[in-house]
């Protein structure tokens, strides 16, 4: 068997179109053979697990993201599997029987493996398949690095540059200040040393000459 995707199509409808047309109804259940594993890893096998009401064979089909259906296996109710190709043995798939549970393992998953996956059953002349097994990679979403300044760091900047321009401010303003200061007390220092020097001279008057002192 290969990959006949009308052929397959056709079969869905019929079995859609007259699920009871003929005999007894039968219910065909597909699932993850492990509840815990419901989305696979890249490289790791992957169990699915089909049981149906009357233990008679089925078939194992994957649709693709496209909507194309392949054919994987059918497993007879005597566990003899024919692949795709006619083929007794796969390298990607593997399967057992036990009771009426058939298992499908793929073996290694990988991103061509992923589809919804489903088995069917043609028993009297009538096709009944299971519901759909979604088996994709999980979506991861990465989120952009947001990169923001603390208002604490943009605070400390501010009070440094306003600190540092209240210092220039305050040097200016001491020049203005201590300059005039300076100014009136050199002033003050030599007023008073004149001061000084013209009272010492009044206090002592020059004596009289030689001549002075005869007449």
């Amino acid at each position: 068997m290969t990959d006949a995707s009308p052929a397959l199509l056709l079969l869905l409808s019929l079995g859609l179109c007259c699920p009871g047309a003929q005999g007894q109804r039968i219910t065909v259940t597909a699932k993850f053979y492990n509840s815990k594993s419901t989305h696979p890893q890249s490289g790791k096998s992957l169990e699915l697990e089909c049981t149906n009401s009357q233990d008679s064979g089925v078939s194992w089909i994957r649709q693709d993201k496209a909507g194309t259906l392949h054919f994987i296996v059918y497993i007879s109710a005597l566990s003899k599997p024919t692949f795709a190709g006619n083929q007794m043995t796969s390298s990607r798939y593997g399967v057992s029987k036990s009771g009426r549970s058939y298992r499908l393992t793929v073996t290694s998953f990988k991103a061509q493996d992923e589809g919804i996956y489903f088995c069917t059953v043609n028993y009297n002349q009538v096709l009944y398949f299971s519901s759909g097994l979604p088996a994709f990679f999980p979506v991861t979403t990465t989120a952009a690095p947001v990169t923001s300044v603390s208002p604490t760091t943009q605070g400390s900047r501010v009070t440094k540059r306003d600190t540092s321009k209240e210092k220039k401010l305050n040097f200016f303003c001491e020049i203005f200040i201590w300059i005039p200061l300076a100014a009136a007390c050199l002033l003050l220092f030599i007023a008073l040393v004149i001061t000084i020097v013209l009272c010492q001279s009044k206090s002592h008057p020059k004596p009289l000459g030689k001549s002075s002192r005869t007449l």
